[in-house]
């Protein structure tokens, strides 16, 4: 037996071997190795959001936090395409390639990129139109308002760059090859260090100009990756080949992305909800508790791309074990995944709660802001590995097709920071601490209400 496997393997193309070990392969390990990459080419992403919070950290208190109510949307944007319908581009094509519907796949690959340039002008046009009213209304207001515009309007403008970006990358993750995304990540990161600092302060004959100088810096090197992906899609030995059929409308694989990419991107929205709600309420206590607040947590969408790394990789096991029948094995997946990022993350949380000076000094050197983020963290980053916990089982449950419980979670986090927060600020007045721990509370529901979904057999009725 020994003697004839390696000679099978051999006749199996790549693609081919990629489903395989999914499907076959002991499970941590192969968990692993399909997450590494991704863990080290966001880390690179995880280093630019740090990065841009520094240099426009340097720019003053305003364009924090201008940039503080930009997160929130941005983030969403960034979720949307690389987690709600990319990671049901990616559910998709592995389903495809796993039953060995070639064709298929690169027919999906072809209307998840429509999807994108739809969805991309939606947030354009919505955010060029309405960006001011939007920001007034998170208590954005006089310099930090302005800020907030600058950088709004130069990213939202290249909307449609961002998203072909990331759902070619998940394109790419669901034909098996998670390397390539990830060591685009690393190299655009690189070049996004320089790039960001020249365009806001601006360098010999380079005028600066301000914060929108870090929003043309993402746009230009995100280009500059999705170029690289389409040529390797365009490949004729690919599994998955943008030319392989005409580009038309096709209504059916429109539904079998959007079954799971709708609600999949609802729940970032009712995420990044829950955030603006947040923010709002942070600044009904000044601007000081605003910026403060915006640096804090600015680790929240660090630990989301450590999460991503591992639930890309849960998205395309799950899938394809959920494709091939083998629903056992897939809840396996997803709780050996859970583990491991709520581990990951709660190991951050808890390290910054303790020490959050480690987090904030980077950022800021005003003693007012420190304050309000250390006071944060102490209490909100206890609670990160329910956030870590909620966000894995979020993309397996992409893999499995089951949206229902990942969407309640988020409402319920929603629910909760929208009536808490409103009970802090409007009745009882209570201090900015109150209100960090009803934060700290909406996390605990999100990641245990997903848990407990599952543990109970939801993917499995």
């Amino acid at each position: 037996m020994s003697a004839v496997l390696p000679v099978n393997a051999a006749r199996i193309d790549p693609a081919q071997n990629r489903v395989q070990q999914m499907l076959h392969a002991p499970l941590l390990p192969t968990l692993f190795r399909l997450a590494t990459p991704n863990v080290l080419g966001l880390f690179a992403m995880t280093i630019v959001i740090g990065y841009d919070g520094y240099i426009l950290g340097l720019v003053g208190a305003d364009a924090l936090a201008g940039i503080a109510l930009v997160f929130p949307l941005s983030m969403l944007m960034l979720q949307m395409s690389a987690g709600g319908i990319g990671g049901a581009t990616t559910a998709a094509v592995a389903r495809a390639l796993g039953a060995g519907r070639r064709e298929d796949a690169s027919r999906l690959a072809q209307q998840s990129l429509l999807i994108a340039a739809l969805l991309a002008v939606i947030f354009m046009v919505v955010m060029l139109g309405a960006g001011r009213g939007i920001f007034a209304a998170m208590g954005g207001q006089g310099a930090a308002l302005d800020a907030a515009l600058a950088y709004s309007n130069a990213l939202f403008a290249g909307a449609l760059v961002i998203w072909f970006t990331n759902v070619l990358a998940a394109v790419v993750r669901g034909a098996g090859n998670m390397l390539l995304p990830s060591l685009l990540l690393v190299a655009t990161a690189l070049l996004h260090l320089g790039l960001s600092p020249l365009l806001v302060f601006g360098w010999g004959p380079v005028q600066g100009i301000g914060v929108a100088g870090a929003a043309l810096s993402t746009l230009t090197v995100n280009a500059l990756s999705a170029l690289v992906m389409v040529a390797w899609l365009l490949r004729r030995e690919g599994a998955v080949h943008l030319q392989r059929t005409p580009w038309w409308p096709r209504g059916s694989l429109w539904r079998e992305i959007l079954r799971v990419g709708l609600p999949a991107s609802l729940s970032p929205v009712i995420s990044n909800a829950s955030i603006a709600v947040a923010t709002a309420f942070v600044g009904h206590y000044g601007t000081a508790a605003l910026a403060g607040y915006g640096v804090a947590a600015r680790l929240e969408y660090i630990l989301v791309p450590i999460a991503f790394g591992f639930g890309t990789a849960l998205t395309a096991m799950v899938a394809t074990n959920m494709g091939a029948g083998q629903a056992t094995r897939a809840v396996r997946v997803a709780w050996a995944g859970g583990a491991v990022v709520a581990a990951i993350t709660g190991a951050i949380g808890v390290a910054t709660a303790l020490a959050p000076g480690l987090w904030m000094n980077l950022f800021t050197q005003d003693a007012t802001v420190r304050a309000f983020g250390a006071s944060y963290l102490h209490i909100v980053g206890g609670c990160y590995a329910f956030f870590g916990l909620g966000l894995a089982l979020f993309f397996a449950s992409q893999g499995a097709g089951r949206m229902f419980w990942p969407l309640a979670g988020s409402m319920g986090r929603l629910v909760i920071l929208a009536v808490g927060g409103w009970l802090c600020v409007r009745v009882f007045d209570a201090p900015a601490s109150v209100l960090f721990a009803v934060v700290a509370f909406s996390l605990v529901v999100y990641g245990s209400t997903l848990a407990i979904a599952i543990r109970l057999g939801s993917w499995t009725r």
